[in-house]
This record gives structure tokens, C-alpha cells and sequence, in this order.
């Protein structure tokens, strides 16, 4: 199994997802909560951290642990673990996506979810 973090990050009452340009066939194409693979020796929060820096060249922090999906993909079975994270600093740069927007929590099950995010997708609208 893949740990796998996600980050939710909120901007005026509205919520990041991202669609997918690069990776698997399994995500291709389709709009998540951005994050990436814990490496070894490295926390999640570190982890996720790292990786809307190098997605986004964005610095956030990690705020906590809301929730976790186990899914089970043909390639592969993930455990993707959401944390609330707060936005400090820097603008958005496009490397793993082909676009970015925010939406209202009610909205985020309208978008073409990667199948891991909707069930963290149904966990921000009914506890955030």
C-alpha cells in the first residue's frame, strides 16, 4: 500500500482542487485535492508540505489530520490521507496539473473527482 497525502486548502470560503496532467492512467485527467507520496523516513506532514511546493511552488502548512480513503486502483492501492493546511505564501506555477480552481464544498462532488478524492470529498461537505 502507498500512503498518499492530500492537502485542503481553503481561500475564501471555497476549496484547491486540481486536475491532473501527469501520472497514472488512473488519475489522468481528472480533478483531486493535490498532494503526492510520503517518502520514506519523512512525515506526512512534511510530506505534504514538499509537495504543493513542488507542484505549486506554494509554502503551506499543515494544520491536521482530517480524514483517510483506502482505494484500491488496478495498479496500485493507495491510502490517501487529507490534511487541513493553511496557504503562506507564493503563486500558483502549474507542474503536475493542467488547471487549478476554488469551489464551494458543495460543489466539489460536481467535478470528475479521481476515485480516492470522492470519498474525502464527501467528508469536507458534510464535517467542514
Amino acid at each position: 500500500m502507498i500512503t498518499v497525502v492530500a492537502a485542503l486548502i481553503e481561500k475564501d470560503g471555497k476549496y484547491l482542487i486540481a486536475k491532473r496532467s501527469t501520472g497514472s492512467e488512473d488519475v489522468l485527467g481528472k480533478w483531486e485535492f493535490p498532494g503526492g507520496k510520503v517518502e520514506t523516513d519523512e512525515t506526512e506532514e512534511h510530506a505534504i508540505e514538499r509537495e504543493i511546493e513542488e507542484e505549486f511552488e506554494m509554502d503551506i502548512k499543515a494544520i491536521r489530520f482530517l480524514t483517510n480513503n483506502v482505494c484500491e486502483y488496478p495498479s496500485k492501492t493507495i491510502d490517501l490521507r487529507l490534511y487541513e493546511c493553511q496557504y503562506l505564501s507564493g503563486e500558483f506555477h502549474l507542474h503536475d496539473h493542467s488547471e487549478y480552481k476554488f469551489v464551494d464544498k458543495g460543489e466539489l462532488l460536481n467535478n470528475d473527482l479521481a476515485k480516492a478524492d470522492i470519498v474525502l470529498a464527501e467528508y469536507v461537505k458534510e464535517n467542514i
